[in-house]
């Protein structure tokens, strides 16, 4: 239902429509006319100025803990001794471990070597080698406020053709959040992750995305890493998503460990490699709040 100009705004300010979202509102209706095929962001989504600074507070923590991954992981570490460091430096700075018991999941983070795409368990038995590839993926909470973010290492001597696959994928990541801005849509970064990773001789894992991310671990919107300029739904100020693109060195195809429930891999043993930032939109570009 429309509010009227003199009622109080819906963002809980409250402030009267009109001094508040009102114009903010009629951007978004002219928006929706310029793309008929987007989908209109519901206002629930939309952060206040200070849950913003929740989430920039827990993402710039998460981003820590994964600085103090980097300077640990290689050769020779288990899996178990990264979500072992990951346990406790977020402790140590204030935080909780946001994967912890999530849907059940039994570890701190997620650790996906080589043909694993994502969501892979920290297992002690699980050496590093050289020529792995690794994501080590964390998002913390912070004053119940939530940041994500995962990152890709590299292992003794990889293979070129790995470590093309994690650069591309950089590369992916960084396209789109040159493209994420106001007033444009989801598609129109899904459409440029995509395109690269194809230029390049990739695919892009469909049935997996971002997601909408901060007061929850997972928000709306979902956000998928291909997709058609003017499509999906459309991004406004307020906004706070995860881009997060895993690209697979073989085909799309991706399957669920039976045993574990969760580990995903590639259907064709081939590696996969995933970046992922949190940000905000601003009225100008975007915000990374966790990288």
């Amino acid at each position: 239902m429309k509010l009227g100009r003199n009622e109080t705004c819906w963002c809980g300010s409250g402030r009267k429509y009109k001094s508040c979202h009102m114009a903010f509102d009629e951007k978004i209706e002219h928006y929706m006319l310029t793309y008929p095929h987007a989908e209109e962001p519901p206002r629930s989504i939309i952060k206040t100025p200070a849950q913003i600074e929740g989430i920039r507070k827990a993402g710039e923590i998460n981003s820590m803990v994964l600085d103090s991954v980097a300077e640990m992981i290689g050769e020779g570490v288990s899996t178990q001794e990264i979500d072992d460091l990951v346990a406790k430096r977020t402790a140590n700075l204030g935080g909780i471990c946001a994967c912890l018991g999530y849907q059940g999941y039994p570890k701190n983070v997620c650790t996906s070597i080589d043909d694993v795409v994502c969501h892979g368990i920290p297992d002690p038995k699980r050496i590093l080698q050289s020529g792995d590839i690794i994501n080590v993926d964390c998002t913390t909470i912070v004053d119940g406020f939530y940041g994500d973010a995962s990152r890709m290492f590299l292992i003794g001597e990889v293979s070129e053709e790995k470590k093309k696959l994690v650069q591309v994928t950089k590369e992916c990541l960084d396209e789109a959040v040159g493209i994420a801005k106001p007033w444009t849509t989801l598609g129109d970064f899904g459409y440029a992750i995509n395109k690269r990773a194809k230029e390049n001789g990739y695919s892009v894992v469909v049935e997996i995305g971002g997601h909408g991310v901060g007061v929850e671990f997972h928000e709306e919107p979902w956000v998928p890493h291909i997709g058609e300029p003017g499509t999906g739904m459309l991004l406004v100020p307020g906004m706070t998503i995860t881009i997060e693109p895993m690209i697979n060195m073989g085909t799309s195809d991706v399957y669920c460990d039976e045993d574990d429930g969760w580990t995903i891999y590639t259907d064709d043993g081939e590696p996969s490699a995933q970046w992922e930032y949190t940000l905000v939109i601003t009225e100008t570009g975007n915000e990374i709040l966790s990288r």
